[in-house]
């Protein structure tokens, strides 16, 4: 349901003529004569093959072999894109700049949490990743190869991703934070060859092993023929002879000149690991034609990234946004920073210094981030110059208008638009965001990004649903590039057409809610899996969740649905303390009635509990569905992903603590009779 705050909600943000003209997208638009952003949309809508064609000569994407065909959707669920085209993803995020003008400019800036400093040119990133590409073939690594990439965000991780792909092999990037048995079962599923790790990495000041944990993983695999341990902490590490090699050993004698291979534009690319919420976790295959296009196009226009812009993401390679942050930097000649460790550590001031000393224009959060810096204060924000800010990217869940509105005064200046992108690991890239052409409300995506046929359905009809129509589920209609070409393995493709092509015929449902207001602004209101439904009424976590941390003693918030033997669910909202303030039943009962005034008494919720924290991901997720299992006591399923698992435990405890015996057994009952 859309909120009273987003239906009437003014704009926030509007371009300056200045932003306007200097724009990507505004060049793109006289170029080919178009009257604004909207008549493009529009027309990339109705003949993406236009669009997708256009934006090729555009980026100056290089093909070796000229595709006859912009795309084959024969069969929409699989469809082939640039067909007969030959290229490969690292000629144009890495050869071709250093074969010229861009040979000496920045594409890599590093800091360490130690406060270790190192930059790479265009020209050192194509040796390193020659050298590693060399390095890997020698290893007998091949086309269609699945190579493990298990780094801490370091230029190395980098050059293993781009190395990957110029041999042809698959990269597999695995989040830096899982532990063995997550990492096994990941390199198991797609039979790894080779896997590329560290010694290990630092994070909030303490040395974390990394080679010892892949030793573990790898021990579990037999498909692993190769092990090379990127040497960062010099620390003393078991090698197996045969299998391990340290880095700059397999590097020594590499050819630094050795060309990229030239592969179909269908060619895999890339494995993107996604956790189930039991049992195997999906593998999204990403193509190299494909996924460098649409991810060019997207930091082109929507975060408005070239050449001398500076992008920094706070994630990891292991996440979706990983794999982005490089090729759409890099496939645009910009430089990418990365940094090692927590972005509040040593202090909430990090993020903004790092901000401050390279000179970051194009700043990627999530909005959970922001609420738990907003919390810190703002002298760490204002102790900074954050001047080279113009652009924020955001992902990953959505926001709640007052981070928004903290994220737009008081970081931004009112200066730097938000640009809430939304799509997915298996998207590729994304359905929905502004551009900074886009005029802003709080919380707001935008529109669908162009070349995108991205609609609302209504969930039981299956009919459109325009301005003003309410919340229904989020589709898209025709094929795009970047879309995963199926799940890795085998039954993969079963389980993918399940997922998103079962609910109507040749339809993408994705999974999300969405609305449109009256103004053509589009918004998402979570997981449609996530939905809660109270009486038969449908209630997304974010309705519940934006109204509680209104609330100056409310930091962060997580609504879950609980089985309840008459509604058939009711919400529980957990609810994280904001630093100075304590809990107590007056507040319970104040942030209770805040939800029945604002969304109605049916939608009150059966608990509001508070506690230390909740579960998330390292890029700052919350694990909704994690915090429900530990609340309820239930299994927790595929937990891998969640960095403080201490978390679980302690909802586990406060629910025994502030939920009577009675409200407890009456949820286990109901689940039960479920």
């Amino acid at each position: 349901m859309t909120t009273i705050e987003e239906q009437t909600a003014p704009f926030a943000w509007k371009p300056t003529a200045k932003v306007v003209q200097h724009s990507n997208l505004f060049g793109f638009l006289k170029q080919h004569q178009i009257e604004d952003p909207d008549a493009l949309l529009k027309r990339s809508q109705e003949d993406p093959e236009w669009f997708w064609d256009a934006m090729v000569k555009h980026l100056g994407i290089e093909f070796t072999t000229p595709y006859t065909q912009v795309l084959d959707d024969t069969v929409p669920e699989f469809p082939k894109w640039f067909v007969g085209g030959k290229l490969n993803l690292a000629n144009d995020c890495v050869y071709k700049h250093a074969r010229g003008r861009h040979a000496t400019q920045t594409a890599i800036i590093w800091e360490g949490e130690d406060e270790g400093q190192r930059r790479l040119t265009y020209a050192d990133l194509k040796r390193d990743v020659s050298m590693l590409a060399d390095a890997l073939h020698e290893m007998g690594i091949g086309p269609g190869d699945a190579v493990g990439v298990y780094l801490p965000m370091v230029p190395e991780v980098v050059v293993a991703l781009y190395a990957c792909a110029a041999i042809g092999a698959m990269a597999v990037p695995v989040f830096s934070g899982f532990a063995a048995d997550a990492i096994a079962q990941r390199l198991s599923h797609c039979q790894a060859k080779a896997v590329i790790c560290a010694d290990g990495t630092l994070r909030r000041g303490k040395q974390v092993p990394m080679k010892a944990t892949v030793d573990q993983a790898v021990a579990q695999v037999a498909s692993v023929e190769h092990v090379i341990v990127w040497r960062r902490l010099g620390l003393e590490v078991p090698m197996t002879a045969g299998r391990d090699v340290f880095w700059h050993e397999a590097l020594d004698g590499a050819d630094a000149s050795r060309p990229p291979l030239q592969v179909d534009s269908e060619h895999p690319f890339l494995l993107a690991y996604t956790s189930g919420t039991t049992g195997t976790p999906k593998a999204a295959v990403h193509v190299h034609a494909g996924f460098l296009v649409k991810v060019a196009e997207e930091a082109h226009f929507q975060t408005d990234a070239g050449p001398r812009d500076v992008l920094h993401w706070v994630t990891d390679m292991g996440w979706i946004m990983g794999p982005w942050e490089c090729v759409g930097t890099h496939a645009n000649g910009g430089t990418l920073v990365l940094f090692e460790g927590a972005p509040d550590y040593p202090d909430p001031g990090r993020l903004w210094r790092l901000v401050e000393r390279h000179g970051i224009s194009i700043l990627g959060i999530s909005p959970t981030l922001i609420r738990s810096l907003r919390q810190q204060g703002d002298e760490h924000v204002t102790s900074s110059n954050l001047s080279s800010l113009r652009v924020f990217g955001s992902t990953g869940e959505p926001w709640n208008p007052e981070p928004w509105h903290w994220l737009n005064d008081i970081v931004g200046r009112g200066k730097a638009p938000i640009i809430n992108l939304s799509g997915g690991t298996e998207v590729g890239a994304c359905f929905l965001s502004p551009t900074p052409l886009t005029p802003l409300k709080p919380a707001s995506l935008g529109k669908p990004c162009f070349g995108m046929s991205v609609e609302v359905w209504d969930p039981i009809t299956g009919t459109k649903l325009g301005p003003g129509d309410g919340v229904g589920e989020l589709v898209c209609t025709k094929p795009w590039p970047s879309m995963t070409r199926g799940f890795y393995g085998e039954g993969g493709n079963e389980r993918y057409l399940k997922t998103y092509w079962s609910a109507w015929p040749g339809v993408w449902k994705h999974g999300d809610w969405a609305s449109i207001d009256s103004d053509g602004m589009w918004y998402l209101h979570g997981r449609s899996d996530d939905t809660i439904n109270v009486a038969g009424k449908r209630i997304g976590p974010a309705e519940y969740e934006s109204i509680v941390v209104d609330h100056d003693s409310v930091a962060e918030a997580a609504a879950i649905g609980v089985p309840h033997a008459v509604k058939g669910e009711q919400v529980w909202v957990l609810c994280i303390m904001a630093p100075g303030k304590r809990a107590s039943d007056r507040l319970r009962d104040v942030l209770t009635t805040m939800i029945g005034d604002r969304l109605g008494k049916a939608f009150r919720p059966g608990q509001v509990i508070f506690v230390k924290s909740l579960p998330k991901t390292r890029s700052a997720k919350i694990v909704r569905r994690a915090a429900r299992a530990a609340a309820l006591g239930a299994e927790l399923g595929d937990v891998s992903s969640v960095e403080n698992l201490d978390s679980l435990r302690g909802i586990t405890r406060a629910v025994e603590q502030q939920v009577s015996l009675e409200a407890r057994t009456a949820c286990i009952e109901a689940a039960a009779a479920e």
